[in-house]
């Protein structure tokens, strides 16, 4: 993974809160989607095997559209100023 470092940013600015966390916050909410995936069908079919097949089959699958739709997101101010600074650069 990549690391955020200040010099990555124009002017010295430090990212957000919410870009430094946004990996964290991705992998906790297709954790909590998976676990209410098992949860259903382990009170639906009452076994514990298919239960656990369909958590991790819903863990996997929330957390690749999730990122997908986190990649596919319009890039904010300072990730514009960034990208244009780049540009100029080379």
């Amino acid at each position: 993974m990549t690391q955020l470092n200040p010099s990555s940013f124009p002017s010295g600015q430090e990212p957000d809160s919410g870009l430094k966390l946004r990996p964290l916050e991705v992998f906790v909410f297709s954790a909590v989607l998976a676990i209410f995936t098992g949860f259903v069908v382990l009170i639906s079919s009452r076994e514990i095997i298919l239960s656990l097949i369909f958590f991790g089959l819903a863990f996997i699958v929330a957390l690749v559209t999730l990122a997908l739709l986190g990649v596919g997101a319009k890039p904010n101010r300072i990730e514009q100023l960034d990208s244009q600074e780049q540009n100029r650069a080379s």
